[in-house]
């Protein structure tokens, strides 16, 4: 009997068939995402039976999924592993696997992009233009400006480096450095914020990093911009930030609710995008396509 896979992202194999394809012609039986948004844990408890291996979006992949599954395969479309417990997985000998490359250069681009955006107001004046209005709003210059980085791992770094041309002043905080490298000095979070013109977020995990108390040591008329999970920034806390003056703008690309139709949508000056920080052509059928085949290789092993 063919062995089931079970599909988590909602948009899997949309722009190329050649993933899924790919399972098909390896004899898998596939089962799509039918919500067309990221499964909740009792929707996937629903779909697991049976399944033997997922390819993972975001969904929780915790102890009590795991041990309520027959899964063999955890092959994770994406770099972040914040969803999946690794500690349960080894427990019940589930292999686990991710495309960790596969993003860096289309968060990294869209980062930058939403950056500018964000300090030439970029958003605001096109509204104007569609309501009609010709509006000139003065904003502000990337260059000379003091930005740090929350996070310097791959994502991080590709942003320093598109960054460098702008000549920006880079600041990193990780606590995994130990010294300054790729041209950012390194300083604690404390120190850094109170530094920042424009902080942007590419750290993993999910604990909340910027709360009331890191607002408070920021610049007033600071951007804040987040890439990585949407748990990292306090929502409230970002609400009064920006009734305040405190930040001027943000970006924000994860947030703790998705779909998203909360409050921030009501502020002009903060961009919102549904999560596609991977979502170009080249870096979904790469990642897609690397997914595929990790699962493949691990369940043939099996």
């Amino acid at each position: 009997m063919n062995q089931k896979i079970l599909l988590g992202p909602s948009s899997f194999a949309q722009l190329d068939s050649a993933p899924m394809d790919k399972l098909i012609s390896a004899g898998f039986e596939v089962v799509n995402n039918p919500f067309g948004r990221k499964l909740t844990k009792q929707e996937l408890l629903d779909l697991l039976p049976g399944i033997t291996g997922i390819i993972a979006g975001l969904e929780p992949l915790d102890h009590e999924v795991m041990s309520k599954s027959s899964l063999k395969v955890i092959s994770r479309c994406g770099s972040g592993m914040s969803n999946v417990d690794l500690d349960a997985a080894r427990k019940f000998g589930i292999q686990v696997f991710s495309t960790p490359f596969g993003p860096t250069s289309a968060v990294a681009e869209l980062t930058v992009g939403a950056m500018l955006s964000l300090l030439r107001m970029v958003p605001q004046m096109d509204r104007d233009l569609h309501d009609g209005k010709w509006t000139k709003r003065i904003g502000a210059q990337l260059e000379g400006k003091t930005v740090v980085i929350v996070g310097f791992g791959r994502i991080g770094r590709k942003v320093a480096s598109l960054l460098q041309p702008f000549h920006v002043r880079l600041i990193a905080v990780d606590p995994e450095l130990k010294e300054k490298s790729d041209g950012a000095e390194l300083l604690p979070l404390d120190k850094a914020l109170s530094m920042a013109d424009i902080i942007t977020i590419h750290s993993s995990g999910e604990e909340q990093l910027i709360g009331e108390n890191e607002f408070k040591l920021m610049k007033e008329g600071s951007f804040l911009l987040n890439a990585a999970r949407g748990g990292l920034v306090n929502e409230e806390s970002l609400i009064h930030a920006l009734e305040g003056g405190k930040v001027a703008g943000a970006w924000l690309d994860t947030l703790c609710t998705e779909p998203y139709a909360g409050t921030l949508c009501k502020f002009p000056q903060v961009i919102l995008t549904p999560h596609v920080g991977s979502y170009t052509m080249e870096c979904r059928r790469s990642m897609e396509m690397e997914a595929v085949d990790n699962l493949i290789s691990a369940l043939l092993e099996v």
